[in-house]
């Protein structure tokens, strides 16, 4: 059959058999939630688990911080190059088949990471995991809404964040204290991928196979009318709050190192997971808050979270560094989740997966193509701190715009009443 035919006939391959077709028994829909959830975190903890170990790589390999920043936005342009294509398909074929593949081919990633001997093979390792994690995203993100719309909103923020602060913090600490560094925590989060798609072989779908498969393989924006203008207003947050994760994960280890003059990869991994860690908390604490109440608060503490960071960057203070990364981090987890829940509340069961994939799409490029400005500037302008205070102050810019227009739009909402 050729690949076309395949993907047509995807709706049919993905329907239940039929009874006494031995069918495999499936998950209760509080165990699917949960089974979904951890694909989040684990698929992000994977992401981030090379930011200890880049260090080791540079040293092994002799690159320069723009292949660290190339290195790491790769994965950024594969994540959505996947969700420019499939971002939504499980609409069409169901969330199953997706994420059995996605799942799958991010344990493939793993084994690449665990037998990379340059950084070719590093390049090739980050682009299957990004394209992996692209197709998953939409998937499981619209998987957890079918089974619960609540839950399911407040997990397609903290998980990111917290699989972001997980894979970072493990990955140092197994480094630092373990064996084999860079292999035993590919060869671990390999094992956790593969019990995952054998989990994902149990879930119970939550939609119903349609025709379109095939057609919706092109590359489109999906947005239903009604969340243009949300979206519309929630992009300078978006791009601000993941312009700075696409900073903390690429330079964020070289920034501490400079700062300390210490090559401990617990500490350089420390700083992302300290960012992510305040940005999940930081949604489950406020996850009763509306939408606009979220947005004003993310893009205020960020601008705040940045300006601490810059001014402990300019005096050479490690802990205030800290104090404004964790700042920084709970206005990056409240303006994701403000953007979110402003967003995909207003979109139908089948357009979730669609409309979740161009919220992803606008965080990866801001994720990615910053982060490569970033080392071209640490290279050939002015160097590590010149290049922190510029991004920084890009940064401060992009979430200013942003209270701004939420402040605005709430204004014109009352002139109409």
């Amino acid at each position: 059959m050729s690949i076309p035919a395949f993907l047509a006939n995807l709706p049919s391959l993905a329907s239940p058999p039929r009874a006494g077709a031995g069918r495999l028994p499936q998950l209760s829909r509080g165990a699917a939630f949960y089974l979904q959830a951890s694909i989040i975190l684990f698929f992000l903890a994977g992401s981030s688990a090379p930011t200890a170990i880049y260090a080791l790589y540079q040293a092994a390999w002799g690159f320069s911080p723009i292949t660290v920043t190339a290195v790491f936005a790769i994965y950024a342009l594969a994540v959505l190059a996947a969700l420019l294509v499939t971002g939504g398909l499980s609409d069409y074929v169901g969330r199953r088949p997706v994420l059995q593949a996605a799942t799958l081919l991010q344990a493939l990633a793993m084994l690449l990471f665990a037998t990379a001997h340059g950084v070719g093979a590093l390049l090739v390792a980050r682009v299957v995991q990004g394209l992996s994690t692209g197709a998953a995203a939409g998937a499981v993100g619209a998987g957890m809404l079918d089974i619960d719309r609540n839950k399911g909103t407040v997990a397609n923020a903290v998980g990111p964040m917290l699989g972001t602060a997980t894979g970072a913090l493990l990955s140092g600490l197994m480094v630092a204290y373990l064996p084999a560094p860079t292999v035993l925590v590919y060869v671990l989060l390999g094992a956790v991928f593969l019990a995952q798609a054998a989990g994902v072989a149990l879930l119970p779908e939550t939609v119903t196979p349609r025709p379109g498969a095939l057609a919706s393989l092109r590359p489109r924006f999906h947005l239903p009318a009604r969340a243009r203008g949300p979206l519309l207003l929630a992009v300078p947050a978006l791009v601000a709050a993941w312009a700075l994760v696409g900073f903390y994960g690429s330079l964020g280890p070289t920034l501490v190192r400079r700062l300390l003059g210490s090559t401990s990869p617990v500490l350089g991994g420390l700083l992302l997971t300290t960012m992510a860690a305040a940005g999940a908390l930081t949604v489950f604490l406020t996850r009763a808050w509306s939408p606009r109440a979220m947005t004003l608060l993310g893009t205020s503490t960020l601008m705040a979270g940045v300006a601490v960071s810059l001014g402990a960057v300019a005096h050479g203070s490690v802990g205030f560094l800290f104090a404004g990364t964790a700042i920084s981090g709970a206005g990056f987890g409240a303006a994701f989740q403000g953007a979110i829940r402003g967003v995909i509340l207003l979109a139908a069961p089948h357009e979730r997966a669609g409309l979740l994939s161009v919220l992803y799409v606008v965080a990866y490029l801001a994720f990615g193509a910053p982060a490569v400005l970033a080392g071209v500037g640490v290279v050939r302008g002015g160097g590590l701190l010149v290049t922190t205070r510029e991004y920084g102050l890009a940064v401060v810019a992009l979430a200013g715009a942003a209270l701004v227009g939420t402040l605005l739009r709430r204004a014109e909402a009352e002139k109409t009443l």
